[in-house]
């Protein structure tokens, strides 16, 4: 299964919408931020402009004098904060990047390994991933050459465990934390996707992880994704549900949810879905150009409206908040909705709500941290990164 446009899928360029237009001059730049929209549109981006730059006055301050932030040996982090300083609303820093963000992407350049992942020494997936994000929506020539090449990387990781060519193992078709991987799972599949469509205009150098491998195996892609839906008849794994509470929803990886079981009426036993990992499913149907009338695709969202909330991440309580609403964002915008009917019969304005949440949440210094550190959330600079590209994002679509 190739990409391909049909027309179904609103282009999102992650949070700068702009990825690689080489038009982008100062004067499309001013364009770009004009508002055409309500006063409360022009108030709430007003807002946003103000979070941010306050946000990212933070982030440039807490670099490392290397270019890293946070953790040196994860540059995945460096590149997530990298990619909230290029999408950064009225683009005067896409437009003239400071030295900070120069060292960045030297930083980032330097852990271009020759196998052609980005990473330093774990975690290879993540770091490849997270990493060509950054360098794609820099949009520098120069850069294509390290895109190439871990474009190859991150296709050779695809996983078929068994019978090579056989989607014969309930892992086959994904992609996991790296090299080494033991399983697929959802979040590193979606990573990898959207590293993989966000770039698919190049073509892939094929590199000593590829081999001869110049595509993923998407019709394996599509196969794992749905092995981990609660969806019985797309799903052919014995533990989906089709219970109420569940159904539609999404599990981290087949057989293991990380928000537990819940035993049944029937008195069976059902993998719990939540909200986060569920966006994310969402999102790789869309990177894996599933029709959005889609039976698959319409079950996990009727399942995220049907939990929808801003106070929690559904199903995992205060853990992965962040992440969930980063992925919340680039779904809902991917999937082109502007106003969620939920249970009762109310409308929200998502990106709205989300906003103000994200206001309220905001430290007095600009950056942004989860109490619950599932996931790093306790690492304010990861955070803020989130926070950042959730509200860039959310600019973007006002």
């Amino acid at each position: 299964m190739k990409l391909r446009k049909t027309g179904f899928w609103p282009i999102l360029f992650f949070s700068t919408f702009l990825v690689f237009s080489t038009a982008a001059t100062a004067a499309s730049i001013e364009a770009g931020i004009k508002t055409t929209g309500s006063m409360d549109d022009l108030s709430l981006k007003n807002e946003i402009l103000h979070a941010t730059e306050k946000a990212l006055h933070w982030l440039a301050s807490k670099q490392d004098s290397k270019g890293w932030w946070s953790q040196p040996d994860h540059p995945a982090l460096c590149a997530l904060a990298l990619t909230a300083f290029m999408g950064e609303p009225s683009g005067r820093i896409k437009a003239d990047p400071p030295d900070y963000v120069r060292k960045g992407y030297e930083y980032l350049l330097q852990n271009a390994q020759p196998d052609g992942g980005i990473y330093v020494k774990d975690l290879s997936s993540y770091n490849t991933s997270v990493s060509m994000m950054a360098l794609a929506v820099a949009y520098n020539p120069s850069f294509e050459p390290v895109l190439r090449k871990a474009r190859g990387f991150v296709i050779g990781l695809q996983s078929d465990f068994d019978e090579k060519g056989k989607t014969d193992n309930p892992f086959d078709g994904g992609i996991g934390y790296g090299m080494q991987s033991e399983h697929s799972d959802m979040s590193n599949t979606m990573f990898a996707l959207e590293a993989l469509y966000y770039t698919k205009f190049l073509n892939s150098e094929k590199s000593a992880s590829a081999g001869e491998i110049e595509d993923l195996n998407w019709q394996a892609v599509v196969t794992f994704i749905q092995r981990c839906q609660n969806l019985p008849g797309f799903n052919d794994q014995a533990w989906a549900s089709d219970d109420p509470e569940n159904k539609g929803g999404f599990i981290y990886f087949p057989g293991e949810s990380k928000a537990g079981e819940m035993k049944l009426p029937s008195g069976r036993t059902a993998l719990r879905s939540y909200a986060s990992i569920s966006y994310a499913g969402l999102l790789s149907y869309i990177y894996a150009d599933i029709d959005r009338n889609d039976p698959r695709v319409k079950a996990v969202y009727d399942w995220l409206l049907k939990n929808f909330t801003l106070d929690e991440n559904p199903g995992m309580g205060a853990q992965g908040l962040y992440y969930s609403y980063h992925t919340m964002a680039k779904a809902l915008s991917a999937y082109g909705v502007d106003k969620l009917s939920i249970e009762g019969g109310s409308e929200i304005e998502w990106r709205r709500a989300l906003a103000l949440r994200l206001f309220d949440l905001q430290k007095p210094d600009g950056s942004w941290v989860n109490e619950n550190g599932r996931w790093w959330e306790k690492d304010p600079v990861l955070v803020t990164s989130y926070a950042c590209l959730t509200l860039e994002i959310i600019y973007k679509g006002l």
